[in-house]
């Protein structure tokens, strides 16, 4: 993809962040300029400036989310991973507070992307010039929709009642808004996926990945699939779901079943050359170039870093290991527990690392006590490529960053999202359409097939198959509450050298609004209204 942001024009900065901040680092959203002074004379002619206009969205707009936030709240805070890092361990003992600086960007981060949907929403259509096609307009709507709908998904689920904002000139002109109720958030994040299931191009994932990068209408099925299995509207979520497995469109990587690529495997999700595999449902793609922002920079913070041997291109690493709670979730003959975890006496011939002063393809993981990691005795393998090695990584930039997709969802959860409508809430299932997509997911991880599964089975299935992307707090978050917090309170939260255990409460499972955002909109702290549809 190009490196084009969406309202890169003449005059222009990257689209305003809701109530606090623009992408360029101020902090005040009345700094950037109204929508209706902006020039795009220059823009918006053919039909490949319009479809470049939503690269932004793909990586640029989520890097203050994904860079450390989501990691700190969503695999920290559910106890997958460990980090004694000040700057992003107050969820390890729930502890977060208002002030939280990376509590500031995750929240800055999901309004941005909200922003620039709005921007393509209202104003796309008569921005085009005639010279762009109508099935590309309505494509790149498709993806905007498609984006505010995911940017809200996570707002309601890590914030609870939330501003709907669907017109940035108003919210500029009268920033204070209040908030609107769970239920309300969750019927737009519905109507925006049925708005791109409507307005996006069909696709079918190939082996020229090239062509992947972008969402499609069966990218915006599968999330609204788990939406409606967040609300436990099963039958929808079955019905969805089957849509996008009878589609053909997406496949595992690995397995021997229809739903397979035979010549691949679990640990090539997670390669620089696999990206936008037939696998992928939704990633966000990162461009490495000379601006801050640009990159993931989860090799460096995932890696091992002791001094001596380190798999980040950076002079630090090993920001978060993974918890002792997970070391012993993995059968030994799951394929997923290497690919996932990085421990002692784990090769990985494929990786360059530094070692010393010199450099080497291939190595085995030292000892416990040399890996770093804050400690925890392993460090974590999920995209972690190591050192910077030809077409193996792809490029690197000064800070370390680089090119490897991170993904939002991937088609083995829809599979898992399958099974568990079709289980919707009973004790345990057998149906044959549930054991296919339930067990497709555990062949491709060596494990055999089972005749009948509970929801706990599922539970901890998806616990296997998405550790570290950022999905198990809010899985956690779909239990009663007396569950979930037996569950965090029975977890070892310390590291290697001394076990530590906290226990949630009932507030512990939304996050505070930002402090400086409650200073200039007061009203996000009254009780949430309903929005009129």
């Amino acid at each position: 993809m190009k490196t084009l942001y969406i309202l890169n024009v003449k005059k222009i900065v990257t689209a305003a962040l809701l109530f606090g901040a623009i992408i360029s680092c101020s902090n005040d959203f009345t700094d950037r300029p109204s929508e209706d002074s902006i020039d795009t004379s220059n823009f918006y002619q053919t039909d490949e400036q319009v479809k470049a206009s939503t690269d932004a969205l793909y990586y640029k707009t989520w890097f203050p989310f994904n860079n450390k936030f989501f990691y700190a709240i969503s695999e920290v805070g559910s106890g997958n991973m460990y980090t004694n890092s000040s700057d992003v361990n107050a969820m390890r003992n729930f502890s977060i507070t208002a002030v939280d600086p990376e509590l500031n960007s995750g929240w800055q981060s999901l309004w941005a992307n909200v922003a620039q949907a709005n921007f393509l929403i209202n104003n796309l259509k008569t921005l085009a010039k005639p010279g762009v096609s109508l099935s590309t307009i309505n494509n790149v709507l498709g993806e905007a929709y498609f984006m505010r709908a995911t940017a809200y998904f996570y707002l309601v689920r890590l914030w609870g009642p939330v501003p709907i904002i669907i017109d940035n000139l108003a919210t500029s002109s009268s920033p204070q808004v209040n908030t609107n109720r769970v239920e309300d958030v969750y019927e737009l994040i519905r109507r925006d996926y049925t708005q791109a299931i409507a307005l996006l191009d069909n696709k079918v994932r190939g082996s020229n990945y090239a062509d992947n990068a972008k969402v499609s209408k069966g990218s915006a099925k599968a999330m609204l699939a788990k939406v409606y299995l967040y609300d436990k509207n099963y039958a929808k979520a079955k019905e969805l779901a089957e849509e996008v497995i009878n589609s053909g469109e997406f496949k595992l990587l690995g397995g021997t079943s229809q739903y397979s690529v035979t010549s691949k495997s679990f640990g090539d999700l997670f390669k620089y050359s696999n990206n936008n595999n037939e696998e992928s449902i939704f990633a966000l793609q990162w461009k490495t170039d000379a601006n801050y922002g640009s990159g993931n920079n989860s090799n460096t913070q995932f890696g091992i870093s002791n001094g001596t041997l380190s798999t980040s291109n950076a002079s630090y690493g090993g920001v978060f290991g993974p918890s002792q709670d997970i070391l012993t979730l993995y059968d030994a003959n799951d394929v997923r527990r290497n690919e996932t975890l990085m421990l002692p006496g784990n090769t990985y011939p494929d990786i360059k690392v530094k070692n010393g002063t010199s450099f080497q393809v291939g190595f085995t993981v030292p000892a416990a006590d040399q890996i770093g990691g804050q400690g925890a005795g392993a460090a974590i393998k999920k995209y972690c490529i190591g050192i910077e090695n030809g077409t193996y990584t792809g490029p690197v930039d000064g800070w370390g960053m680089m090119n490897n997709n991170t993904y939002i969802m991937r088609y083995a959860e829809l599979l898992l999202i399958h099974a568990e409508a079709i289980l919707a809430g009973a004790g345990s299932t057998s149906d044959a359409a549930a054991l296919a997509s339930y067990n497709a997911v555990r062949n491709r991880a060596g494990l055999s097939a089972v005749t009948s599964f509970t929801f706990d089975d599922i539970f901890r299935e998806r616990r296997k198959e998405l550790a570290f992307e950022g999905d198990f707090w809010f899985d956690l978050g779909r239990l009663p509450r007396a569950q979930a917090i037996a569950i965090m309170a029975a977890q070892n939260r310390g590291n290697m050298y001394g076990p530590e255990y906290f226990t949630p409460d009932e507030s512990d499972f939304t996050l505070p609004y930002p402090a400086n955002d409650v200073a200039k909109n007061p009203k996000l702290l009254e009780p949430p209204v309903p929005y009129q549809f």
